[in-house]
C-alpha cells in the first residue's frame, strides 16, 4: 500500500500532496421518512447537477443527499486517501477515474441498467459514463473576422493577429486540472497540430485555468477572446441567449468526454450509490431532467452520426499518460510550449 501511494503522488505531483480543496457543498434533505443518506463527491458544477439530483429524489424520496464539489485531481487523492468517506465519486476525468478502478478503489456493480452500456461506455463494471460532453471553443465573435473550423484555422488567425490576441487566449493547466489534462493528451494522439497550436497561445501569453466556468465567463466578459477545450455542456448553459459568443466545434475532430461515475470501496451506503448509478445510466430515458441539466446523456446513435467526434473510450488505454514517466515528458514539453518557463 505505502508502494501505491507513492505511485500515485508521483503521478498527480503536487495536487496530491495538497489539502482537499472544497469548492462547494450542499445536502438535499430526504422528501419522506429518512432512511438513508447518500454522499457524493464530484466535479459536476451544482447548476448543472442539480436536476439530476432532485429527479433521483423525486424516485427516491427516502434518500437524502451530501453533495460536495471539488476539482479532478482533489477528487482522485480524496477517494485514494479514503478522505469522506464518500458512497458515490463522480468526475468528469476519466483516465483518473479509470485509475482509481483499476487500483482497487471502486466497487464491481452489475445490473440489467449498466448492462445496457455500450461496451466502451463503461469498464470493469466499476466506471460507469452517464453522459457524452464535447470539447469546443468558445470565443467573442467581435475578435474574429471568420470563425475558425479546424485548428489549424485557429492557429492561422492567432499566427496573423498577435495584437488583438495577446493576453486574451484561455485555456487548461494541464498540469492541475485533471480534465483539461485529458483532453491535451487526446488531442496530441487526435491532432498533428495539436503541439503547434500549445506553441501560438504561448506566444500570446495564454491564461490558464483549472476549470471551464471560469473561462466561459471571462469570454463572456471581454477578458478573454477564446477559451480551448472547454466543456460543450457548460457553455451552452453559461451563455445561453449572448449574441456576442459562439461555441465552435471544429470540423477536424472534437473530443466527446464521457462523465463517469464509481462507488468507492469504503462507501458506507453502497445500495443507495447503486440506485443513483442505475439512474444516471438510464438519463437518456429521462429528457425533461437532461434538458434542464444540460448534460448529454450516453447516445450511441448521436456519435455515429457525426464522423468529426472522438469519444474517449474507457478501457486500459486511458492508464497510458497517467505512466509517471509518460507524464513528466508530456507535462515538461507542454509546459515549454505554453509556460515558456
Amino acid at each position: 500500500m505505502r508502494g501505491l501511494a507513492l505511485a500515485l503522488w508521483l503521478i498527480l505531483g503536487a495536487a496530491a500532496t495538497a489539502a482537499f480543496e472544497i469548492e462547494d457543498q450542499i445536502t438535499y434533505p430526504a422528501r419522506g421518512t429518512e432512511a438513508q443518506r447518500l454522499s457524493i463527491l464530484s466535479t459536476a458544477d451544482r447548476p448543472a447537477f442539480e436536476p439530476i439530483l432532485t429527479a433521483f429524489q423525486a424516485a427516491n424520496p427516502g434518500i437524502a443527499i451530501d453533495y460536495t464539489i471539488t476539482n479532478t485531481t482533489d477528487l482522485m487523492t480524496a477517494i485514494h486517501d479514503g478522505r469522506g468517506p464518500y458512497d458515490l465519486a463522480i468526475s468528469s476525468a476519466m483516465d483518473l477515474q479509470t485509475k482509481l478502478a483499476n487500483d482497487g478503489f471502486a466497487q464491481t456493480y452489475t445490473s440489467p441498467a449498466t448492462e445496457a452500456l455500450p461496451p466502451w461506455a463503461q469498464w470493469r463494471d466499476q466506471v460507469f459514463a452517464f453522459t457524452q460532453e464535447r470539447a469546443v471553443l468558445v470565443l467573442r465573435r467581435d475578435a474574429f473576422a471568420a470563425v475558425p473550423d479546424t485548428r489549424e484555422a485557429l492557429i492561422a488567425t492567432l499566427r496573423a493577429a498577435p495584437e488583438t490576441f495577446a493576453g486574451r487566449v484561455g485555456t487548461y493547466d494541464v498540469a492541475q486540472s485533471g480534465y483539461g489534462y485529458l483532453m491535451a493528451t487526446q488531442d496530441s494522439r487526435n491532432s498533428d497540430s495539436f503541439w503547434r497550436l500549445a506553441e501560438v497561445m504561448g506566444s500570446l501569453d495564454a491564461r490558464l485555468y483549472r476549470g471551464s466556468g471560469d473561462m466561459i465567463r471571462d469570454v463572456s466578459s471581454g477578458h478573454l477572446a477564446l477559451a480551448y477545450n472547454v466543456l460543450g455542456s457548460y457553455a451552452r448553459s453559461q451563455i445561453a441567449g449572448d449574441p456576442a459568443v459562439e461555441i465552435v466545434e471544429f470540423s477536424d475532430h472534437v473530443n466527446v468526454m464521457l462523465r463517469t461515475a464509481l462507488i468507492p470501496v469504503g462507501a458506507e451506503n453502497p445500495d443507495a450509490a447503486r440506485a443513483m448509478i442505475d439512474f444516471l445510466v438510464t438519463l437518456k430515458d429521462r429528457p425533461e431532467v437532461t434538458a434542464r441539466a444540460g448534460l448529454p446523456p450516453i447516445d450511441a446513435a448521436a456519435l455515429q452520426a457525426n464522423p468529426a467526434l472522438r469519444p474517449v473510450r474507457l478501457g486500459p488505454g486511458l492508464l497510458v499518460f497517467l505512466d509517471r514517466l509518460k507524464r513528466e515528458t508530456f507535462l515538461r514539453n507542454w509546459r515549454s510550449a505554453v509556460v515558456r518557463q
